[in-house]
Protein backbone atom coordinates (compact mmCIF):
# COMPACT_ATOMS: atom_id res chain seq x y z
CA UNK A 1 0.00 0.00 0.00
CA UNK A 2 1.26 3.29 -1.09
CA UNK A 3 -0.77 5.74 0.59
CA UNK A 4 1.90 8.31 1.35
CA UNK A 5 2.24 8.51 -2.99
CA UNK A 6 -1.41 9.61 -3.18
CA UNK A 7 -2.78 12.52 -2.77
CA UNK A 8 -6.00 13.85 -1.00
CA UNK A 9 -9.29 14.32 -2.56
CA UNK A 10 -10.66 17.39 -4.19
CA UNK A 11 -13.81 17.11 -6.13
CA UNK A 12 -13.68 20.93 -6.33
CA UNK A 13 -10.70 21.11 -8.48
CA UNK A 14 -11.74 18.52 -10.41
CA UNK A 15 -14.76 19.90 -11.54
CA UNK A 16 -13.26 22.89 -11.77
CA UNK A 17 -10.42 21.45 -14.36
CA UNK A 18 -13.37 18.94 -16.47
CA UNK A 19 -15.37 22.32 -16.67
CA UNK A 20 -18.45 21.11 -14.41
CA UNK A 21 -21.15 22.06 -16.47
CA UNK A 22 -23.72 21.96 -13.31
CA UNK A 23 -21.07 24.19 -11.32
CA UNK A 24 -21.22 26.74 -14.57
CA UNK A 25 -24.81 26.62 -13.96
CA UNK A 26 -24.78 26.67 -10.22
CA UNK A 27 -26.48 28.64 -8.01
CA UNK A 28 -26.15 29.30 -4.17
CA UNK A 29 -28.36 28.44 -1.39
CA UNK A 30 -28.17 28.33 2.22
CA UNK A 31 -28.40 25.08 4.09
CA UNK A 32 -28.38 24.38 7.66
CA UNK A 33 -26.46 28.02 8.18
CA UNK A 34 -23.63 27.08 5.20
CA UNK A 35 -23.96 28.20 2.24
CA UNK A 36 -23.46 25.75 -0.78
CA UNK A 37 -23.79 25.88 -4.50
CA UNK A 38 -26.17 23.35 -6.12
CA UNK A 39 -27.02 22.57 -9.76
CA UNK A 40 -29.82 24.76 -11.03
CA UNK A 41 -31.66 21.29 -11.80
CA UNK A 42 -33.27 19.83 -8.69
CA UNK A 43 -30.78 18.05 -6.40
CA UNK A 44 -31.47 15.93 -3.48
CA UNK A 45 -29.20 13.42 -1.65
CA UNK A 46 -30.14 9.71 -2.49
CA UNK A 47 -32.27 8.53 1.44
CA UNK A 48 -30.15 5.43 1.42
CA UNK A 49 -27.26 7.76 2.08
CA UNK A 50 -28.57 9.42 4.89
CA UNK A 51 -26.87 9.13 8.58
CA UNK A 52 -28.65 6.13 10.24
CA UNK A 53 -28.27 4.03 13.31
CA UNK A 54 -28.38 0.27 12.10
CA UNK A 55 -28.01 -3.06 13.19
CA UNK A 56 -24.15 -4.38 12.61
CA UNK A 57 -22.49 -7.44 14.11
CA UNK A 58 -18.84 -6.22 14.46
CA UNK A 59 -15.83 -7.25 16.83
CA UNK A 60 -14.41 -3.56 16.97
CA UNK A 61 -14.71 -2.01 19.70
CA UNK A 62 -17.05 1.00 20.11
CA UNK A 63 -15.71 4.04 18.70
CA UNK A 64 -14.12 2.34 15.45
CA UNK A 65 -14.80 3.41 11.77
CA UNK A 66 -15.23 0.84 9.41
CA UNK A 67 -15.60 1.94 5.84
CA UNK A 68 -16.53 -0.02 3.06
CA UNK A 69 -15.23 1.74 0.10
CA UNK A 70 -16.97 -0.31 -2.71
CA UNK A 71 -21.09 0.36 -0.77
CA UNK A 72 -19.81 4.20 -0.04
CA UNK A 73 -20.63 3.86 3.36
CA UNK A 74 -19.09 4.53 6.55
CA UNK A 75 -19.58 3.46 9.91
CA UNK A 76 -19.38 4.32 13.46
CA UNK A 77 -19.43 1.54 16.02
CA UNK A 78 -21.55 1.85 18.55
CA UNK A 79 -21.56 -1.46 20.29
CA UNK A 80 -24.31 -3.76 20.84
CA UNK A 81 -24.38 -4.43 17.28
CA UNK A 82 -24.87 -1.50 16.37
CA UNK A 83 -23.65 1.11 14.29
CA UNK A 84 -24.15 4.61 12.97
CA UNK A 85 -23.95 4.22 9.49
CA UNK A 86 -23.34 7.54 7.06
CA UNK A 87 -23.23 7.89 3.08
CA UNK A 88 -19.61 9.04 1.76
CA UNK A 89 -17.92 10.12 -1.05
CA UNK A 90 -14.43 7.84 -1.73
CA UNK A 91 -11.20 7.50 -3.89
CA UNK A 92 -12.07 7.21 -7.54
CA UNK A 93 -10.32 4.93 -9.97
CA UNK A 94 -6.29 4.69 -9.43
CA UNK A 95 -6.81 6.32 -5.95
CA UNK A 96 -8.84 3.83 -3.97
CA UNK A 97 -6.74 2.37 -0.85
CA UNK A 98 -7.38 0.46 1.59
CA UNK A 99 -5.72 -0.52 5.08
CA UNK A 100 -6.02 0.88 8.87
CA UNK A 101 -5.06 3.42 10.55
CA UNK A 102 -5.75 6.21 13.61
CA UNK A 103 -7.12 9.40 14.11
CA UNK A 104 -3.85 11.31 14.59
CA UNK A 105 -5.51 15.01 14.52
CA UNK A 106 -8.97 16.64 13.98
CA UNK A 107 -9.58 20.07 12.64
CA UNK A 108 -12.65 22.36 12.53
CA UNK A 109 -12.35 23.98 8.76
CA UNK A 110 -9.13 23.31 8.28
CA UNK A 111 -7.29 24.87 5.49
CA UNK A 112 -6.92 22.99 2.09
CA UNK A 113 -3.19 22.97 1.08
CA UNK A 114 -2.69 20.48 -1.67
CA UNK A 115 -0.07 18.07 -1.90
CA UNK A 116 2.40 18.72 -4.48
CA UNK A 117 1.23 15.75 -6.56
CA UNK A 118 -2.16 16.85 -6.76
CA UNK A 119 -0.69 20.51 -8.35
CA UNK A 120 1.36 18.62 -10.65
CA UNK A 121 -1.42 17.41 -12.14
CA UNK A 122 -3.69 19.88 -11.43
CA UNK A 123 -1.21 23.11 -11.97
CA UNK A 124 -4.13 25.66 -11.48
CA UNK A 125 -4.86 24.82 -7.69
CA UNK A 126 -3.54 26.97 -5.00
CA UNK A 127 -0.76 26.61 -2.41
CA UNK A 128 -3.03 26.69 -0.02
CA UNK A 129 -7.01 27.62 0.60
CA UNK A 130 -8.16 28.93 3.67
CA UNK A 131 -10.82 26.85 5.44
CA UNK A 132 -14.40 28.04 5.18
CA UNK A 133 -17.91 26.72 3.54
CA UNK A 134 -15.99 26.42 -0.02
CA UNK A 135 -13.12 24.59 1.15
CA UNK A 136 -12.65 21.12 -0.36
CA UNK A 137 -12.53 19.89 3.13
CA UNK A 138 -15.71 21.41 4.29
CA UNK A 139 -16.29 21.76 7.99
CA UNK A 140 -14.40 18.97 9.91
CA UNK A 141 -11.44 16.58 8.87
CA UNK A 142 -10.00 13.89 10.99
CA UNK A 143 -6.56 12.98 9.91
CA UNK A 144 -5.77 9.43 8.85
CA UNK A 145 -2.21 8.22 10.32
CA UNK A 146 1.12 9.85 8.22
CA UNK A 147 -0.78 9.58 5.59
CA UNK A 148 -2.35 12.56 3.15
CA UNK A 149 -5.59 11.21 3.58
CA UNK A 150 -8.63 12.69 5.53
CA UNK A 151 -12.18 11.69 6.83
CA UNK A 152 -13.40 15.20 5.71
CA UNK A 153 -16.35 17.31 5.08
CA UNK A 154 -17.21 18.84 1.16
CA UNK A 155 -18.69 22.03 -0.62
CA UNK A 156 -20.28 19.38 -2.60
CA UNK A 157 -22.68 16.85 -1.26
CA UNK A 158 -24.01 15.91 -4.32
CA UNK A 159 -20.61 13.60 -4.44
CA UNK A 160 -21.65 11.76 -1.98
CA UNK A 161 -22.24 8.06 -2.87
CA UNK A 162 -19.85 8.21 -5.47
CA UNK A 163 -16.18 7.45 -6.22
CA UNK A 164 -14.54 11.35 -6.80
CA UNK A 165 -12.03 12.01 -4.81
CA UNK A 166 -8.05 11.69 -4.97
CA UNK A 167 -8.32 8.70 -1.69
CA UNK A 168 -9.79 10.91 1.04
CA UNK A 169 -13.44 9.74 2.71
CA UNK A 170 -15.33 12.75 2.29
CA UNK A 171 -19.46 13.24 3.93
CA UNK A 172 -21.97 16.18 3.79
CA UNK A 173 -20.92 18.85 6.25
CA UNK A 174 -23.58 18.47 8.72
CA UNK A 175 -22.34 14.54 9.07
CA UNK A 176 -18.89 14.74 9.27
CA UNK A 177 -19.48 17.96 12.22
CA UNK A 178 -21.78 14.65 13.56
CA UNK A 179 -18.89 12.26 13.47
CA UNK A 180 -16.54 14.48 14.61
CA UNK A 181 -18.29 15.31 17.64
CA UNK A 182 -18.44 11.35 18.60
CA UNK A 183 -14.91 10.02 17.59
CA UNK A 184 -11.57 10.69 19.50
CA UNK A 185 -7.74 11.14 18.38
CA UNK A 186 -6.26 7.20 18.47
CA UNK A 187 -9.76 5.86 17.32
CA UNK A 188 -9.01 3.22 15.15
CA UNK A 189 -10.21 3.51 11.45
CA UNK A 190 -10.37 0.36 9.00
CA UNK A 191 -10.67 1.22 5.19
CA UNK A 192 -12.11 -2.07 3.24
Amino acid sequence: MRIAALSLGSTLAMALALGSPDLAKAESQEVGGVKYNFSSQPWKLDEKFLPKEIRYTSEEKPGTIIIHTRRKYLYLILGNDRAKRYGVGVGRWGFKWSGTEKITRKAEWPDWIPPAEMRQREPDLPERMPGGPNNPLGARALYLGNTLYRIHGTSQPWTIGSAVSSGCIRLRNEDVEDLYARVKIGSKVIVK
